[in-house]
């Protein structure tokens, strides 16, 4: 079996990730092919669709939400995620179980007692109406049919996992502050989510592996279930495996891919990218060394934004003021620091809708 090392899937997550050459691709199929953005910082996806698009206008993704072609929602790893309508009401379903124990697994003993199922439809008939709540209002309304629950867990149960919701704009608008406002999915987007497929089957855990490994492959089954959430849908995994090709990695793990997805050769220069907090090129594997060397992960899920130098996390950066501030993880050679500033300059310029260019590289550390 082919031993794929880290450059060379490094250079295959780039390509799939639309890193290594800017994608000339309309917003809401950039989207979909993502499997959505990790979003629970409202401005971070535009950040993450402008490093990796040409010509990227972020009044194009507004537009989206506003018009609910996509939508921001609790789904993969119980984080919020920015997806395409179509596949959140697709996927919910199969992501039942997994954000509901989620939740269990912080507030098990808060919920005690509680009637889930009660519960949710509680919640189902008070988001009937389709009116857009803060999470303390969907408490105040639910909470005298809970005496003694706690409002964090009963919020985090109903709008994480029981009731399927869009958080409404204006939150995640460009330029736009808004706090979260929860809608229901079926009154946002005119129908309710699929049902669960019948048992024994699972048509969407096999779209779930055929999406993720176009999106991030060559991947192990254990990557899948870290980006996921879910339990490593061995059975889909089964169910295709004559369809997908297999590799080894450096440590000996089995790699699972598409026969035509792009594998470049690993000598391919990386440009510099800036990515956004909580970047799922980072966060969507199980194994980052690929991307992100081991002294480093903590920055992974610290929601520190990165910035790749040769296709690799080799620095953080900030912006204050309109300067965007690059903080080096490690020593860059006079051609790196140059890309890096030029990259950061156009960042500044993004951010700022042209009104400022100026980036600041540190030093190396010591």
């Amino acid at each position: 079996m082919t031993v794929l090392d880290d450059r060379a899937l490094n250079r295959a997550t780039l390509a799939r990730q639309l890193l290594l050459d800017r994608a000339h691709m309309p917003v809401l199929d950039a989207v979909a092919h993502l499997c959505g953005l990790q979003a629970q910082e409202p401005q971070e996806p535009f950040v993450g669709l402008w490093s990796r698009l040409a010509c990227f206008d972020p009044a194009r993704l507004s537009d989206l939400l506003t018009r609910r072609s996509v939508v921001r929602t609790h789904l993969m790893r119980r984080t919020v995620h920015l997806l395409a309508a179509a596949d959140v009401l697709a996927w919910r379903a199969r992501h039942d179980a997994m954000l509901r124990q989620r939740v269990l697994g912080v507030y098990r003993a808060e919920l005690a007692g509680v009637d889930l199922g009660e519960l949710a439809e509680q919640g189902r008939t008070l988001m009937a109406d389709g009116k857009p709540r803060s999470a303390a209002e969907i408490v105040r309304a639910l909470a005298p049919g809970h005496p003694g629950v706690q409002p964090r867990p009963l919020a985090e149960m109903v709008v994480a996992a029981l009731v399927p919701m869009a958080q409404a704009p204006p939150r995640g608008l460009w330029r736009t502050k808004g706090g979260v406002r929860n809608v229901a999915l079926s009154s946002w987007l005119g129908r309710p989510v699929d049902p669960p497929p019948a048992q024994g089957a699972d048509p969407v855990g096999r779209t779930l592996v055929r999406r993720y490994l176009a999106a991030y492959g060559p991947a192990a089954t254990a990557d899948l279930r870290a980006w996921s959430g879910l339990a490593g849908l061995p059975a889909a995994v089964s169910a295709l495996r004559d369809e997908l090709v297999g590799f080894r990695d450096e440590r000996g793990r089995e790699l699972l891919d598409l026969p035509d997805a792009p594998r470049p050769d690993p000598g391919t220069p990386a440009p510099v990218r800036f990515l956004p907090a909580f970047d799922n090129a980072i966060l969507g594997y199980r194994d980052r060394s690929r991307i992100i060397d081991a002294a480093h992960l903590g920055l992974s899920v610290a929601g520190e934004r990165a910035v790749l130098v040769d296709g690799r996390v080799a620095a953080t950066w900030s912006v204050a003021e309109g300067v965007v501030a690059v903080s080096p993880l490690r020593a860059f050679s006079r051609a790196e620091r140059t890309a890096v500033a030029d990259e950061g300059r156009r960042v500044a310029s993004f951010l700022s809708d042209g009104e400022s260019d100026r980036a600041r590289v540190a030093a190396a550390p010591r």
